[in-house]
C-alpha cells in the first residue's frame, strides 16, 4: 500500500452560470456525438474500401480515428452528466484509469501524427521508392512501435503516481483527473516525482514535435520549383494534417506550459483538445478529400441497397 487514506476525488468542474453550463452541455454532447459518428464512419469507410486500406495514409488515418474516439470517450460522457450538477465525484481507481487512458491515447496520437508526417515526407520526397519503403509489413511494424511507446509512457506515469500517498484534501479544480493537479494533492515530497513526470512527458512530446517540424520543412523545401497539379494535391493533404497537428498540440501547450494556472480558460482549452478536436479531425480529413468522399458515397450506396426490401 502507498499509505493513501482517500478513496475518491471531487471534481469541481466549471464554476459558471447555469446558462453557461447548459451551453457547454449542448456543445460537449454535440461534439462527442460528432466525434463518435465521424470517426466511426472514417474507420468503416477505410476498412470497407480495399484501395484505401492498402494506402498507408488512409491506414494510419483509420487508426487515428480509433484513437480520437477513445480519447474523446475518456472524459466527455462523464462531463456531459456532470455539467448538470454543481460538482462530480470520481473514485481513486477511476482517476488512475482515466489518467492511464489519457496518456495512452494521447501518446498514441502523438506517434501516429508523426507517422503520418513521415508517410507524407516519403510520398512527396521519394515517390519512386514510396511503395517499397511504406509496404504493409513496415506500416504494421511502425504502428506497433507507436502503441508500444505510448503504453510504456502511460505505464511509467501511473506507476510513479501510484507510489504517492493521498491523505487529503481530495478536491481537483477541473472536470477530469489531470496529473499536475493530482500530484499536488499528495501528502509527500513531490519534487522528484515532478521531475520524473517532466522527463517522461518530454521524451515523448519533444521528439514527436521535432520530427513533424523537420518532415514538413523538408516537404515545403521540395515544393520549390515544382508546384503543379500533383503539388497542389499533396499540399492540400499536408495542410489537412498540419491543421490536425496544430489543433492537437496547440491547446496542450497552452495548458501544460502554465502548470500552476487553474483558470476557466485552461479548462476550456482542455475541453478543446479532449472533446472538440476529436470531432473536428474527421471533418478536416474528409471535406477536401475527394477519395474519402467518393468512398463514403460508395459505402452509402451499399448500405441503401442492403436496407431496401428484396424483391422476390
Amino acid at each position: 500500500m502507498n499509505g493513501s487514506t482517500i478513496s475518491k476525488f471531487i471534481l469541481l468542474g466549471f464554476s459558471c452560470s447555469h446558462i453557461a453550463q447548459l451551453f457547454l452541455f449542448v456543445l460537449v454532447l454535440a461534439c462527442y456525438t460528432t466525434a463518435l459518428l465521424g470517426n466511426f464512419v472514417i474507420m468503416v469507410t477505410v476498412w470497407s474500401e480495399s484501395k484505401l486500406l492498402q494506402s498507408p495514409m488512409y491506414f494510419f488515418l483509420a487508426n487515428l480515428s480509433f484513437i480520437d474516439m477513445s480519447l474523446g470517450s475518456l472524459a466527455a460522457p462523464k462531463l456531459v452528466t456532470d455539467l448538470l450538477n454543481s460538482f462530480s465525484i470520481i473514485s481513486y481507481g477511476g482517476c488512475m484509469v482515466q489518467l492511464f487512458g489519457l496518456h495512452l491515447f494521447g501518446g498514441a496520437e502523438m506517434f501516429v501524427l508523426t507517422l503520418m508526417a513521415y508517410d507524407r515526407y516519403v510520398a512527396i520526397c521519394h515517390p519512386l521508392r514510396y511503395t517499397s519503403i511504406m509496404d504493409r509489413q513496415r506500416c504494421f511494424s511502425l504502428l506497433i512501435f507507436c502503441w508500444t511507446g505510448a503504453f510504456i509512457h502511460s505505464t511509467v506515469q501511473i506507476v510513479v503516481l501510484a507510489q504517492l500517498p493521498f491523505c487529503g484534501p481530495n478536491v481537483l479544480d477541473n472536470f477530469f483527473c489531470d496529473i499536475p493537479q493530482v500530484i499536488k494533492l499528495a501528502c509527500a515530497e513531490i519534487y522528484v516525482v515532478e521531475i520524473l513526470m517532466l522527463i517522461s512527458g518530454g521524451l515523448i512530446t519533444l521528439p514527436n514535435c521535432l520530427a513533424v517540424l523537420v518532415s514538413y520543412v523538408i516537404i515545403l523545401a521540395s515544393f520549390c520549383g515544382r508546384f503543379g497539379k500533383g503539388g497542389r494535391k499533396a499540399l492540400s493533404t499536408c495542410s489537412s494534417h498540419l491543421t490536425v497537428v496544430g489543433l492537437f498540440y496547440g491547446p496542450m501547450v497552452f495548458v501544460y506550459l502554465k502548470p500552476f494556472s487553474h483558470s476557466q480558460v485552461d479548462k476550456m482549452a482542455s475541453v478543446f483538445y479532449m472533446v472538440v478536436t476529436p470531432a473536428l479531425n474527421p471533418l478536416i480529413y474528409t471535406l477536401r478529400n475527394q477519395e474519402m468522399k467518393g468512398a463514403m458515397g460508395k459505402l452509402n450506396h451499399k448500405c441503401k441497397l442492403l436496407l431496401l426490401p428484396q424483391r422476390e
